[in-house]
């Protein structure tokens, strides 16, 4: 039985290079493929480089509550400060969670940065308003007033109203259907002054109200921002409930169950969101749906307790209540009967996440959570260009470098190194071309010095192949045994050195906060393209060269000529011939 030959690695890869190569081949493709397709075809821009503000906050929890900073409360605060940063009317604004206590909040160029510092960095506002009318989100067309000696009101403006329905944890629940009430009913109804007393020597008819100029005023002003008002526009709900008291009678946008916008005319706050002790998303087993249970305080469930008995006498849709948090309407469920106990659940139309997402935007209310402003950053559009036109000038020099001495060390060689850059550049740009648009990945002034440094450890990784090439045909191989013997050696050192580079870009990532986090995504990104480019790209190239008459026989530009890597030829053994020796000298 014939011993293994030493020195010989799996025959797989090395005798069909053609198949790693089309396997790249066809990777490369579909990324650009699905570059152009998704309609992005450059990577997105950080806010160091597009211009913009960024906003790193740090949380607080409150005395005595120190596991208040956990990963619930954290996701929640998020998409509270996601939906104030989209009512700001910008496009492409980033919130995201950084490490166990930060949030970052980037803003795109055209944002007023002091609005938005005062929109992300100050407390969620939570309350529980009666609903006196709801319409149709669009503007409605302004309709003459009622004279004041008819006292007819206006036509009926009719809308769908909640599904939803708010009922004591003890009682089934049901699905009702709202209609909207008019306008001037409940403007009417909300602001018909209290009767002065009148002196017993006044006539009977002294004894009328007396009609208050000022709360008119007010109704007829909040009559018209409410026809006038637009909810299916981003700028108008940004506007609505700017400077209001939670004493005061609003206007409001929300979306109505089958997800068309609304809008709502709403009375003050009965309930503040502090009141809400507890508040989560379950299924009720029996019912097998999805319902949204709270637990008030013990101030808030008198309040709660004295609300819902007003609403429960009211008609469709006066026997809602809204719930309001940062001036939009996030539920409006309908009331049936005074809620008492402290407690009280919402059922109606509602998935798993639906009722998740309202158990804690209810929880919000007392969050016991703050923030503060760790660091704010503010880049203008031109700063930005000039900072990446320096990147990508440093970038252009660094590659140079890198080519330069290929080319002068390697010389042949340097033909397959510099291929396979091209290639790792075209893997690099179209994945992040395509992460921009799939998870918001933004190239920042860190990134790009990541991918610079990609650069280097990507042609290291070609240098530690070639330099084990280069032994072997020292010790005296041809070149295709030298290329297959090679690169197991070759093999284990990048990936070992790339693993060491991945651990220390993952670490990095996990550790820090803000833009270092795009240098260490960017550095684990390319690491993990350059382990793809050496096996899939470098190892089959290198073995389809290694057969062709220029690499083979060592020519002096190949960048494998013996002479020049000192081979020296093999010694031969020579038989010496001796004289015979005497046997009687021995």
């Amino acid at each position: 039985m014939a011993a293994p030959k030493k020195g010989r690695g799996s025959t797989g890869a090395q005798g069909r290079p053609g198949r790693a190569l089309a396997l790249i081949l066809i990777a490369m493709v579909a990324l650009t493929g699905g570059m152009f397709l998704s309609k992005q075809t450059t990577p997105r821009l950080g806010i160091d480089l597009a211009g913009g503000t960024s906003i790193t906050l740090k949380a607080k929890p409150q005395p005595g509550k120190q596991d208040a900073v956990n990963e619930t409360n954290m996701n929640t605060a998020v998409g509270i400060i996601e939906r104030r940063v989209n009512g700001l009317g910008v496009s492409e604004a980033e919130v995201q969670r950084q490490g166990r206590e930060h949030i970052i909040v980037n803003i795109p160029k055209g944002t007023d940065e002091k609005q938005a510092r005062q929109q992300v960095g100050t407390t969620a506002q939570l309350f529980f308003r009666p609903v006196l009318t709801i319409a149709a989100g669009s503007p409605q067309a302004p309709q003459p007033s009622p004279s004041a000696s008819s006292g007819t009101p206006k036509a009926a403006d009719k809308d769908k109203g909640s599904d939803e329905e708010a009922t004591s944890t003890a009682t089934p629940t049901s699905t009702p259907t709202t209609q909207g009430r008019a306008v001037t009913d409940a403007l009417k109804d909300d602001a018909t002054p209290t009767p002065k007393s009148s002196d017993s020597k006044q006539p009977d008819a002294a004894k009328a109200p007396t009609p208050n100029p000022s709360e008119s005023a007010a109704a007829s002003k909040l009559e018209k921002q409410f026809t006038a008002l637009d909810c299916t526009k981003k700028e108008s709900r940004a506007e609505v409930g700017v400077g209001t008291k939670d004493t005061d009678t609003v206007v409001a946008c929300g979306k109505s169950p089958a997800g068309q916008w609304q809008k709502y005319i709403l009375g003050p706050a009965e309930v503040n969101g502090t009141d809400v002790d507890d508040a989560k998303g379950v299924l009720d087993p029996q019912r097998s749906m999805w319902i949204v249970q709270m637990d008030f305080t013990d101030k808030g469930a008198k309040k709660f307790a004295d609300i819902t008995g007003k609403l429960a006498a009211q008609q469709s849709p006066q026997n809602q209540f809204a719930i309001v948090l940062d001036g939009e309407v996030v539920s409006d469920p309908s009331v049936s009967q005074a809620l008492t106990g402290g407690s009280a659940e919402i059922s109606g139309s509602f998935n798993q996440q639906t009722a998740e997402d309202l158990g804690n935007i209810l929880s919000y209310g007392a969050l016991p959570l703050s923030f503060q402003e760790d660091s704010v950053t503010t880049v203008t559009a031109a700063l930005g260009g000039e900072q990446l036109k320096a990147g990508l000038i440093a970038g252009a020099i660094g590659l140079a470098l890198v080519v330069i001495y290929l080319v002068a060390y390697y010389r042949g060689l340097a033909f397959i190194a510099i291929v396979s850059l091209l290639v790792s550049a075209i893997l690099t740009y179209t994945i992040m071309a395509l992460l921009g648009k799939g998870i918001g990945f933004a190239l920042n002034l860190p990134a790009v010095c990541g991918a610079i440094v990609a650069i280097g450890i990507t042609a290291d990784s070609f240098i530690v192949y070639f330099e084990r090439i280069r032994d072997e045909i020292r010790e005296g191989r041809t070149l295709r045994p030298a290329v297959e013997r090679a690169w197991p050696r070759a093999r284990r050192t990048i990936l070992v050195s790339d693993f060491v580079s991945f651990l220390a870009a993952a670490v990095l990532f996990i550790v820090t906060v803000g833009k270092v986090q795009g240098f260490a995504f960017t550095l684990g990104l390319t690491t993990l393209l350059d382990v793809v480019v050496v096996f899939l790209f470098t190892k089959p190239v290198m073995t389809l060269m290694a057969r062709t008459k220029f690499f083979s026989s060592g020519h002096p530009w190949s960048g494998l000529d013996p002479k020049r890597l000192g081979v020296q030829p093999p010694l031969r053994r020579t038989r010496r011939i001796s004289a015979p020796v005497d046997p009687k000298e021995a």
